[in-house]
């Protein structure tokens, strides 16, 4: 392999960073609108797009050029404006986890006013320290 294959690889690697980025921000999207179906496919996306990088990792861990290319300063702005896109990954990925979170805990409160709306009498616990509508006694005969 030569020099320029390594940038080759140098460059697929940065643009599939920034398909990922595109797909956390097309997530943080979906989430906000409450598309399930989307989330999906995004995630499946992801783990491809993912799978790419860690493939393109091991190609440019392989290659014959790269300890002579670390020393480059072409090499290093590469691998710098990589980090930096990486570190937006990051906090995007960390960004949309905390939506999601909180996205559940609003559901998880809707929740618990439509089972107190439903059944104050019958509101109860499960096991897990959870609500639920108590259903018992309706309809049994002694």
């Amino acid at each position: 392999m030569t020099a320029t294959d390594l940038n080759t690889l140098l460059l697929q690697q940065k643009e599939h960073l920034n398909v990922l980025l595109s797909l956390l921000r097309q997530e943080i999207a979906a989430i906000a609108s409450r598309q399930p179906d989307e989330l999906e496919s995004l995630g499946q996306q992801k783990v491809a797009c993912l799978e790419a990088l860690q493939q393109l990792d091991q190609r440019i861990a392989e290659h014959s050029q790269l300890q002579d290319a670390r020393q480059t300063e072409d090499f290093q702005q590469a691998v710098s404006e990589m980090d930096q896109l990486l570190a937006s990954c990051k906090q995007q990925n960390e960004v949309n986890r905390l939506a999601l979170e909180q996205s559940q805990l609003n559901l998880q409160h809707f929740k618990n006013e439509l089972l107190q709306l439903h059944g104050k009498s019958g509101l109860t616990y499960d096991r897990k320290g959870k609500p639920a509508v108590d259903h018992k006694g309706k309809g049994f005969k002694a």
